[in-house]
Order: structure tokens, then C-alpha cells, then sequence
């Protein structure tokens, strides 16, 4: 069973990917025929071709190798200046560099036919292929958002509640717990959660006759009430009932907004004297508000852009620690298989709800959209960012000639960048050949 849990979800990150791939495709194909630009191909894969089926005037398949996608359009590269207006090369070119370029505009002049002479992407203005460059990757963050909506709107996100689930038999001081005690002896004094007779499973609903607001209310009124004997109210299956408690005065780490212990310049953890009876809160899924949703998208954005901008450096360290024993960085980058590993290890996990999987899985999901629609900005060739990069250099030249009344130095010849383009795309299949040794050999792992 825990096999096939595993298995499934795989599956469902990798179909959602694929679907991803596919949509992100789209975007550059409906603006594209949109602007009346002739689409040969619309293809989901690399390599041979496995199916293919023309309509109209568009060939659409699935090739072999399932690490991206394309949509072909005629008229990517613009004629160099010596060849003939419809498209024909005729230039001849003796550097290595130049006679790429000469190649891949002779590619690309046998795709054309007659009439496309209006219908060639160099040919639309700057402010529409940047709209065609940009349709895949906003369609990745269309996607992204979308499934953050349902993540945060329909299943909710894990939020610490009044519901108890432990309560301490006595209480362990920090000093104890360093020296490494974890049970109690004769010696420790009761919790004062146990010794009011709450269990595991009671939902606190009052504290010092006043209602609480969530478990960061209960929490806060709990440390400031040390001392004090004061009445709680609480739900145990489905009865309420009514206690005293008498907070301890307990030196207790102090911990930032995300729960996680505060350090000084030493490293060493921070604590303070504040009221405590020796409880742990249940977390529960809690549906979001649909004003969430972007806040929740930025905050991803910004830790993506983080890891993107880190690149270099964060590559060196997963080879570094894939060839040796230094641990993964768990917020580092990783691969297909990375993901889908991490996606099959919450499913075959037993002790989480169903809902939980699922909802962790389309996270993962909408988090792999985000990711492509920041990688795919870098304004690098073949990135779609290249090309918008290429459009805004041609508007800008352009510009500057009207200014200083000089003639208009034409297109910017893309084909020219070539060589650009085929050391980035050997730096990206030398990354993504590394990553996903590193997760086969050294795999980032949530749950040690």
C-alpha cells in the first residue's frame, strides 16, 4: 500500500507538470495565431517524435523526451542585410560564429511558403512578440495562482488551534532538557494542564473568563497569567467543562513568528520567564481568505528570485555535497526527480490525512509554476526572457536612431546571439544532469 500511495503521488506531480509544460505552451500559441503568425509546430518534448497530428496549418505532438516543450513559428530570425527580401539566404559567411547564424536562418527560410511574407514573428511589432515571449511564462503564473486559490481557499493551510494534542505529565526546564531529560521523575513538578485534568484532544475555548481567539490568544494570555489561579473553559467530546489552572513562572525558549527558537550572537537559544502549563497544539487545515492568495504568491516569488539570483553558488554547493558528505540545503534547488521523490514520500505517509496529501501535493504543483515563470524572465537565450530581451534591445536602438536623426538600424538579428544560446542551454542540461544525480545519490528529504 505504501508503495502504490508512493507511486500515485508521483503521478499527480508529474501529470500536473507535464499539463504545466503543456499550458505554458499555449501561452505562446494563442497570441501568437492571435497576430496571424504561421505556427508549424506545437510540441510537448524533445527528440523523436511519438504522436503528432496536423490541424490546419499546425502540426501538434508529443516527442520522446518529456524536458520541455516548443512552439515553431516561421520567421524567428530576421534576413541579414545582404539576403533577399523574401527570406532567401545569401549571404556567405567565413567565421564559425557567422556561419551559425547563416545556417539557422537558411532553417528557418525553408519554412517559409508563399504568402507569409505579413505572417513572420520579426515582422509583428516589438509590443506584440513581447506579448507572445511573455504568454508562456504568465500563463505558468496564472497557473501558480490559481492553485494557490484552491490550496489556501479550499483546503487551508496548517494552523496551530486551542485543540490540545499533548499535554505534559511535569515540567522540564530548559536546563534539563539540555542535559538531554525527557521523562519525568518524582522530583519535577506536575504541569499545571495535567494536574487541571485536561487531555489530549480537549479544544480550550475560554481562558480567564474571556473567550479565546486561536492558539497565538490562548498562548499569549497563558504567559501573561503566571501565578494567577485562573478559570479555563474547554470541549471534551462535545461537553463543555470548566477547570482552574495556575500558570507556572517557567523559563521558556523564546521563538520568532514562524515558531522557530531565537539565538543570540553566540547561537545560543534565547529564553525568557513567562507563564506555562505544559501543552502542545493540534494543527488543523484552516480555509484562507481569498485576499491571501497573492500575499502567499509574492512571498513564494520572493524566495524563488532568491534561489534564482543564488544560482551559481547554489549549484557549486549541491555538487559539492553530491560527491561528498556535506548535507543538501533543503531550500536549495532541485530537479524533476527531486520533486517527484518528495511528492511520493508524503503520499506513502500513513499518519496524514488524505486532505493534507493532496493539499501539500498542489502545493507542490503551483510551487513548480512559479519556479517557471521566474527561470523563464532571466533574460537569457533560449529562456523566454531572452527573447523579450532581444525585442526591448531592437525598440531601444530604434529609439535612439529617431533621436539623433540617424537611419533605422532594423532588426536585431537574434541568430547572432547563437552561440550565447548553445553555451546556456549546455550550462542548463550540465545543471539539470547534476541535480538530478544529486537527488538520486543525495536527495533533500522533509522527514529525517
Amino acid at each position: 500500500m505504501t508503495v502504490l500511495l508512493f507511486i500515485l503521488g508521483v503521478l499527480f506531480v508529474a501529470v500536473g507538470i507535464a499539463v504545466s509544460i503543456a499550458l505554458h505552451e499555449v501561452g505562446h500559441l494563442v497570441p501568437a495565431k492571435a497576430f496571424k503568425v504561421r505556427v508549424t509546430q506545437y510540441m510537448i518534448g524533445f527528440g523523436p517524435t511519438v504522436f503528432s497530428r496536423r490541424r490546419g496549418e499546425t502540426e501538434y505532438g508529443v516527442k520522446a523526451l518529456p524536458l520541455g516543450g516548443y512552439v515553431s513559428m516561421v520567421g524567428m530570425y530576421p534576413p541579414n542585410k545582404a539576403d533577399d527580401a523574401d527570406g532567401t539566404v545569401r549571404s556567405s559567411s567565413t567565421g564559425m560564429f557567422q556561419q551559425l547564424a547563416t545556417d539557422a536562418r537558411a532553417a528557418a527560410a525553408e519554412q517559409l511558403q508563399p504568402g507569409d511574407e505579413n505572417r513572420m514573428f520579426y515582422n509583428l511589432p516589438i509590443w506584440k512578440r513581447i506579448i507572445v515571449m511573455l504568454g508562456g511564462p504568465f500563463m505558468n503564473l496564472l497557473i501558480g495562482v490559481v492553485l494557490f486559490a484552491v490550496l489556501l481557499m479550499g483546503f487551508g493551510t496548517a494552523q496551530s488551534t486551542t485543540r490540545l494534542a499533548e499535554v505534559n505529565q511535569c515540567v522540564i526546564t530548559s536546563d534539563q532538557a539540555a542535559q538531554g531529560q525527557t521523562e519525568c521523575t518524582d522530583a519535577d513538578p506536575a504541569a499545571p494542564a495535567y494536574e487541571a485534568g485536561l487531555l489530549p484532544g480537549d479544544t480550550i475555548t475560554a481562558f480567564d473568563g474571556q473567550p479565546v481567539d486561536g492558539w497565538n490568544d490562548l498562548s499569549a494570555r497563558i504567559k501573561e497569567a503566571a501565578g494567577r489561579s485562573v478559570p479555563v473553559t474547554y470541549v471534551r467530546d462535545g461537553v463543555e467543562q470548566d477547570t482552574m489552572i495556575t500558570p507556572l513562572l517557567t523559563e521558556r525558549p523564546v521563538t520568532d513568528d514562524d515558531g522557530a527558537p531565537v539565538t543570540d550572537d553566540a547561537g545560543n537559544p534565547v529564553t525568557k520567564e513567562v507563564g506555562f502549563i505544559g501543552v502542545a497544539a493540534a494543527t488543523e487545515l484552516v480555509r484562507q481568505p481569498g485576499t491571501e492568495v497573492l500575499p502567499a504568491v509574492g512571498d513564494n516569488l520572493r524566495s524563488i528570485a532568491g534561489v534564482v539570483i543564488n544560482l551559481p553558488q547554489r549549484v557549486v554547493d549541491v555538487a559539492q555535497a553530491a560527491f561528498s558528505s556535506e548535507e543538501r540545503d533543503p531550500n536549495g534547488p532541485i530537479s524533476v526527480v527531486g520533486v517527484g521523490r518528495i511528492a511520493g514520500e508524503i503520499s506513502a505517509l500513513e499518519e496524514v490525512p488524505v486532505a493534507s496529501k493532496v493539499a501539500t501535493l498542489v502545493g507542490l504543483v503551483a510551487s513548480v509554476n512559479l519556479a517557471l515563470f521566474v527561470f523563464n524572465l532571466i533574460p537569457l537565450l533560449p529562456l523566454d526572457g531572452g527573447h523579450v530581451a532581444g525585442a526591448l534591445w531592437e525598440g531601444l536602438r530604434r529609439r535612439i536612431a529617431k533621436l539623433f536623426k540617424r537611419p533605422d538600424p532594423g532588426h536585431f538579428d537574434l541568430a547572432k546571439m547563437l552561440p550565447v544560446t548553445y553555451v546556456v542551454f549546455a550550462l542548463l542540461m550540465g545543471m539539470s544532469v547534476l541535480l538530478i544525480y544529486a537527488d538520486i545519490v543525495k536527495p533533500v528529504s522533509l522527514f529525517n
